[in-house]
């Protein structure tokens, strides 16, 4: 049976295994349902592939429709489109099975305004701040500029973004985030859009926080925290019976100096030790 309409005689409808329609003014003719025929590792690394991308870019399409929107202009293809070729070309990493999205090589906006240079992220309160060069050379410096911003939180698959975080000479901008927010694991890109919002520039990787890598340093930290803190409180301990032992008098003895020293040291390491928030 087929569901049929006739569009300036196309076919446009399913008959069979085969369904014809109209994808951005180009005729496509697909077939549908499920092979019978055995994957080769290369197909099933290639849908492993895809699957990873569009998770990846789901939570993203706000941010991706500004960023390609205008390179798509002309073209049969539309920004998501465009958004998935990129991710899959260059972001993919791993082996298969074991495929995943390399953050630093995501391109999410393509265009002719200069880029972000230098562009850093870190840690703030009650958010994070995101840096970078705000001036160029020459007389074309682009001061007015506007800052688009996303937060990619991989944990969640969740993506916060704002298209107006500031203005190229402005060098930095706050992105205030929820409580339950702040320590998750981000990823961060920004783009500079035209102020008339009719050119963007290519996206710049801001960097990450609270990743693998530096959740393990914290864990590293704070064992050598802990450790330190076992220490002092020992020494503490010794020359605090030493000084009721000696009933008032002064010990001169090199192996209290010794320990009234390294207690003088501990307890200035504890105070600038990373690690502490852990314990």
């Amino acid at each position: 049976m087929a569901i049929a309409n006739h569009n300036n005689g196309l076919f446009i409808g399913k008959v069979g295994n085969t369904v014809s329609y109209m994808l951005n003014g180009k005729y496509v003719m697909r077939g549908i349902g499920k092979s019978k025929k055995k994957l080769s590792d290369k197909q099933l690394a290639n849908m492993m592939s895809m699957k990873v991308t569009m998770k990846f870019l789901c939570s993203l399409k706000p941010f991706v429709d500004a960023g390609f929107g205008l390179e798509a202009m002309g073209t049969d293809k539309n920004a998501f489109n465009l958004a998935t070729a990129a991710v899959k070309k260059h972001a993919i990493t791993g082996e298969y099975p074991n495929l995943g999205i390399d953050y630093s090589k995501v391109q999410l906006s393509k265009g002719s305004v200069p880029a972000p240079e230098e562009v850093s992220i870190s840690k703030a309160d009650q958010g994070v701040l995101i840096k970078w060069d705000e001036a160029l050379p020459g007389p074309l410096r682009r001061r007015e500029d506007s800052v688009m911003v996303l937060l990619h939180f991989p944990d969640m698959n969740q993506s916060l973004v704002t298209f107006h975080a500031g203005k190229r000479k402005d060098g930095s901008c706050f992105y205030a985030l929820p409580k339950s927010y702040q320590d998750k694991h981000i990823e961060a890109y920004i783009s500079f859009r035209q102020s008339d919002a009719k050119a963007v520039s290519d996206s710049a990787y801001a960097g990450s926080l609270n990743g693998e890598s530096e959740r393990d340093k914290d864990i590293e930290n704070n064992k050598l925290y802990t450790a330190t803190k076992a220490r002092f409180v020992v020494v503490e301990a010794i020359l605090k019976k030493k000084l009721v032992l000696s009933n008032g008098l002064i010990i001169k003895s090199k192996p209290y100096r010794h320990l009234t020293r390294e207690y003088e040291v501990l307890k200035e390491q504890l105070k600038n030790m990373p690690g502490k928030s852990l314990s």
